[in-house]
């Protein structure tokens, strides 16, 4: 049931502007923007896409495989890897070099500037898919623009069905190269933003998009997400959180859920559901690794909210 994680490793700085970018923002000056937004709060915490998923799948009872580098100065998330029981046979140390690096600024509406420093990262293709092991599904997630390239390649060479989920890495490819993504993918994971853009780069509909692969997956924020099928649209509703502090890596926490739902032969409407409610307890609380609750309780708050056990 390993289902192979490739992507970043990485370090997250996040910081909290208590106003709005908006207000700092002149629309008619923003061809030369000299902004400073003080941030009276400031945490460094473990992050990177292939880190967070991982930690929400192996909360599932999943077995993540992480596929990733990093630098010389990743020996404490290395460790905690370690403590957490998440494979990491197949991360690769570059000693010259920072562990990527991102630097999240987030506003009183939930909206961020990041910017990011790839730094191992870069090297992410000089890990191989052939040398992971038995998987039975992977996910290529923003990493390197060589290591996606050649670890989605590797996938379709192995016969591993892949889950491609270009986020933040999809400005790196032209439209010809997000094309050759779809037709080596199994699924594609998106939010609405990605979804546009992917449309608009590869000159095709989200339609079009779905009928080349098994199902296409939508996130929309607050709105919910919705699957689309060769045939069907399935509509999974939001879950409403306990509270809204920290939307930073709740994408990644709903890819846990259906990394799960998938190797163990849920529905799609229960995998969207179950990515949901993980999306939702991820956004209570502060960072992308924080939030621990037991699979018990997982389970139990599933079916209070939905109606039904796992």
């Amino acid at each position: 049931m390993t289902s192979l994680i490739c992507g970043s490793l990485a370090y997250d700085v996040i910081m909290q502007f208590p106003g709005r970018f908006s207000e700092s923002l002149l629309a008619d000056q923003l061809h030369k923007i000299s902004v400073s937004f003080l941030v009276p709060t400031m945490r460094r915490e473990f992050g990177g896409c292939a880190g967070n998923i991982a930690y929400n799948l192996k909360l599932l009872g999943g077995d993540p495989q992480i596929m990733a580098t990093v630098g010389h100065d990743a020996g404490d998330y290395l460790e905690r890897l370690d403590q957490q029981g998440i494979s990491r046979r197949s991360v690769r140390t570059i000693e010259s070099i920072y562990t990527a690096q991102c630097f999240i600024t987030t506003d009183a509406d939930n909206n961020q500037i990041n910017a990011f420093h790839p730094g191992a990262m870069t090297y992410s293709h000089e890990n191989k898919v052939a040398d992971a092991g038995p998987v039975k599904l992977a996910i290529v997630a923003p990493d390197g623009r060589d290591g996606m390239l050649q670890h989605a390649e590797d996938c379709a060479t192995q016969g591993i069905p892949l889950i491609f989920d270009p986020g933040q890495g999809m400005p790196m490819f032209n439209g010809d190269e997000l094309k050759h993504f779809i037709e080596l993918a199994t699924y594609i994971a998106v939010n609405d933003y990605e979804a546009e853009m992917l449309a608009s780069r590869t000159g095709l509909s989200l339609q079009q998009i779905a009928e080349r692969v098994s199902a296409l997956v939508v996130t929309r924020g607050e709105l919910g997400a919705e699957i689309f099928t060769s045939n069907s649209k399935i509509d999974i509703p939001c879950v409403k959180a306990e509270r809204v502090l920290d939307p930073t890596g709740c994408g990644d926490a709903f890819r846990a859920g259906i990394l799960y739902g998938l190797t163990n032969g849920m529905d799609w409407a229960t995998t969207g559901r179950l990515s949901s409610l993980l999306g939702s307890i991820k956004i209570a609380h502060l960072g992308p690794q924080n939030h621990a609750p037991s699979r018990a309780e997982i389970d139990d708050q599933f079916q209070r909210e939905f109606g039904y056990r796992l």
